[in-house]
């Protein structure tokens, strides 16, 4: 997304971009939970019937996007950081479109972008073909640790 030229139709996907755009639209937030839905897709929660049909591929590409998603505090994406415990998408047997679940926990429950980092994965279905719904579960137990992180990452961060 180009800030200089952003539309309100745009989706922030940085911290970056997410400060442009309400610079520029404003900060109509609304919470639920305490975290801000501007961008949510679905207001549903994603239900996984018995039957439901893994989508690998699908996940992949999740998987994909959440590596575009760096924390704003740290030079390091939130998948190779170790952010997210699981991703598990399936095929909704109704629409035949994927619905996925993901569940993450952040550096630190008193995390200060927790807001920022939350919405941008639950704005994932919007920039995706196929994803019809994604739900993020915040967890804080198993608590996050430098073990999670990658190698990738912590030889970003300077720890290898």
């Amino acid at each position: 997304m180009d800030i200089n030229n952003i539309k309100e139709t745009d989706i922030p996907t940085t911290a970056e971009e997410l400060k442009a755009y309400e610079e520029k639209f404003g900060s109509s937030t609304q919470t639920v939970g305490g975290v801000d839905n501007r961008f949510d897709v679905t207001e549903e929660k994603c239900f996984k019937p018995e039957n439901a049909q893994a989508d690998e591929a699908m996940k992949e590409k999740v998987i994909e996007q959440l590596k575009t998603i760096y924390d704003p505090e740290l030079p390091v994406d939130i998948y190779n950081l170790g952010l997210i415990y699981e991703v598990d998408c399936w095929k909704n047997p109704v629409t035949k479109l994927s619905d996925c679940k993901v569940t993450m926990t952040l550096t630190s429950a008193t995390c200060s972008m927790s807001e920022v980092i939350v919405d941008l994965v639950r704005s994932i279905p919007s920039r995706m073909d196929g994803l019809e719904a994604l739900d993020v579960e915040l967890v804080f137990d198993p608590p996050w640790s430098q073990e999670k992180m990658s190698d990738e990452a912590k030889l970003a961060m300077g720890l290898l």
